[in-house]
């Protein structure tokens, strides 16, 4: 289930490129984050409690009120594959941000990885038979950047919250936030066509609400390795559609480039045995023993005395053991 979003995240580009209004990315961004996040608060009945109240607004700027906005401007100004391909390198920024801020030392092959997928996104963007627009290359970039830094403090904070409602949380503060900035800058909300309706629609319950889910309770049950592989296919995604339904063209540099992104992101998740192991045995950051959920769901302490974790506290007529199991697919 993993798999949708990032094939879901590929198509992201083609659609904001062929359906969209090019010339207001606050009220695109608000129209696919707040929907989204809506519905699946309603989903979830569960609201912020304590120190989420905060982190739940700063995750919402870089995960979805930045990053959706950078999203949007990167898919109206650059072809589909060139801004997947980009979005790729989010490996190697969250690799670094780790590093940076939960003391994780990436491997050599990570590291390795991370170099020769950074040469193929400059070999991508840098060659072609058409110049790359540097406003939609720098959005793309900043966009990976925020991106890489949310899921990273989302993996440090969140780890015992059921995927859906980080989501909520995540995607309405961030659609939150974006309105008053929307009205200030973009002015009224444009009108919509029935295409423009459609893409909309495509991108909120789909590409968001649907992929954000899977994608939270994705990196709270599968090793970090698995999830860099499922992530690569979204510039798949984004270079299939922008070559055979958009008609972008792909020529030997931009194919070189493209793999040795690809090559730098399966070495970058190449995790050794022995590696793994202590890694499953290690706790996790930020997790007391006293506050800690047992591994094992089935186990009895899972079931009774369900502890409260940052300030998140679930609602009477749904334990979090089964809320989690549902949220987790």
């Amino acid at each position: 289930m993993t798999a949708i979003a990032p094939i879901a995240w590929g198509s992201t580009y083609f659609v904001t490129r062929q359906f969209l209004p090019a010339d207001a990315p606050l009220w695109g961004a608000l129209f696919r984050a707040l929907p989204a996040g809506l519905i699946l608060l309603l989903i979830s009945r569960r609201l912020p409690r304590g120190v989420w109240w905060w982190r739940a607004a700063v995750l919402g700027i870089l995960n979805v009120g930045g990053f959706f906005v950078l999203v949007y401007i990167a898919g109206q100004r650059l072809p589909s594959s060139v801004a997947a391909t980009v979005m790729s390198a989010s490996a190697a920024a969250m690799m670094l941000l780790a590093w940076m801020l939960r003391r994780q030392r990436p491997r050599v092959l990570a590291a390795v990885g991370a170099g020769i997928g950074l040469l193929g996104v400059a070999l991508l963007v840098g060659v072609g038979g058409e110049p790359v627009d540097g406003w939609g290359l720098g959005a793309a970039f900043a966009g990976m950047i925020s991106s890489s830094l949310g899921f990273v403090l989302t993996g440090r904070w969140g780890n015992e919250i059921p995927g859906l409602t980080m989501a909520s949380w995540q995607l309405t503060m961030g659609g939150l936030m974006l309105l008053p900035v929307a009205l200030i800058v973009d002015g009224p909300p444009p009108a919509l066509t029935p295409t423009s309706f459609v893409g909309f629609a495509y991108l909120s319950l789909v590409s968001t609400a649907l992929a954000f889910t899977v994608w939270f309770a994705g990196l709270r049950r599968l090793p970090a390795a698995t999830v860099g592989l499922v992530g690569l296919l979204n510039p798949v995604t984004g270079v299939a559609l922008g070559v055979f339904l958009a008609g972008e063209s792909f020529g030997l540099a931009q194919v070189a480039g493209l793999g040795l992104v690809l090559t730098g992101i399966v070495l970058g998740a190449v995790v050794p045995r022995r590696a793994r192991s202590r890694e499953g045995m290690a706790p996790r950051e930020g997790a007391d023993a006293a506050s800690t959920l047992p591994s094992d769901p089935n186990l009895p302490s899972a079931r009774a005395g369900a502890p409260v974790v940052d300030g998140f506290l679930p609602v009477q007529d749904a334990p979090p053991v089964v809320s989690a199991r549902r949220d987790g697919m």
